[in-house]
């Protein structure tokens, strides 16, 4: 199974959302340059209508009340608007501490897999709103705009995540919230940055991986490869050929690149299922590795790492990354 595709499977078993990287030619390694200081946070205002990635006006008649998610960018950024989800695919990254903990435990668990949802079940819901993944839950719009609209989303950078929080808040009038929100993940983004050029992290190799049964990695112009751009050197260009092969590196050519420290999200299902690093403890291409080599390939939480998108995943995945890389 290729890679990529076996990523979508893998996540869609854990009910996890993932955006999906584009494919097309290879950009320049990141050399972990700051970036130019962002523009004060300005809070938004109340509206009813947002163009999707598609450019289709999702157009709505009341402030959205029952906003069902079927990607974790949704519910994370309901979260930080201090909102709770109608229904989620995303149940382990809502009842996380740091999400709604044990009142995300009582937010109903949509049936199906990642892309062929229980329309159903959705619909049993009454939502006002259904937030979706584009290129994953198009082919659901026919059945599910019966009775809601379906606003289709797409994330690739953290400005993306930020864009997302400030029309969700102007949908659902949270504008103070969103103001919060935003200035808590810059205040983040800024301390990574400030702890990168502290630490010398921008010469620092990092890599993000992911794998059940197969391995890949995520990224440049995947979200959190290009994250983690911000703060580390991170020389992993899309690969180009379509989902078949875009994320798909060896460990001969991991090895290659020799990251220095690895994240590494393991989809393992069923008490006997192994991580990444137990599947490739005995490899021996795997062991030269100097991450491997020197203890500083991690196990990050894949609700979190591949799931949340939005702008509390990110601050939190930037403040793991940076304690473990400063260690």
């Amino acid at each position: 199974m290729a890679v990529t595709r076996l990523r979508l499977t893998l996540i869609s078993l854990l009910a996890a959302g993932v955006a999906l990287g584009g494919c097309g030619g290879s950009p320049a390694p990141s050399t972990g340059a700051p970036a130019p200081s962002a523009p004060p946070v300005q809070q938004v205002t109340h509206g009813l209508t947002v163009t999707d990635v598609r450019g289709q006006t999702v157009s709505l008649k009341a402030k959205p009340e029952r906003i069902v998610c079927l990607t974790g960018l949704c519910d994370d950024t309901l979260v930080e608007l201090g909102l709770t989800p109608a229904a989620t695919t995303t149940p382990k990254l809502v009842a996380r501490p740091d999400y709604l903990g044990d009142a995300g435990r009582a937010v109903p668990a949509l049936p199906g897999t990642f892309g062929n949802e229980d329309v159903a079940a959705i619909a049993a819901v009454r939502p006002d709103l259904v937030i979706g993944l584009a290129g994953v839950h198009d082919q659901l719009r026919p059945a599910v705009e019966k009775f809601a609209p379906l606003w289709l989303v797409r994330v690739k950078t953290y400005e993306d995540s930020v864009r997302y929080l400030r029309d969700v808040a102007a949908l659902t009038d949270r504008g103070a919230q969103q103001v919060a929100a935003e200035q808590r993940f810059r205040d983040r983004l800024a301390a990574a940055r400030a702890a990168a050029r502290e630490h010398g992290l921008g010469e620092t190799t990092a890599l993000a991986m992911y794998g059940g049964t197969s391995i890949g990695v995520n990224t440049s112009d995947d979200l959190l490869g290009h994250l983690l751009s911000q703060v580390f050197d991170y020389p992993w260009p899309n690969r180009g050929g379509g989902f078949d092969s875009a994320q798909a590196y060896s460990v001969e050519e991991i090895l290659t690149r020799d990251p220095d420290v690895v994240f590494i999200q393991s989809f393992t299902f069923g008490p006997d299922a192994k991580t990444v690093s137990a599947q490739y403890a005995d490899n021996p291409v795997w062991k030269r590795i100097t991450a491997v080599r020197e203890g500083r390939a991690y196990e990050v939480p894949a609700e979190l790492w591949a799931s949340g998108r939005g702008t509390r995943a990110l601050g939190l995945i930037l403040d793991e990354a940076v304690a473990r890389a400063t260690a």
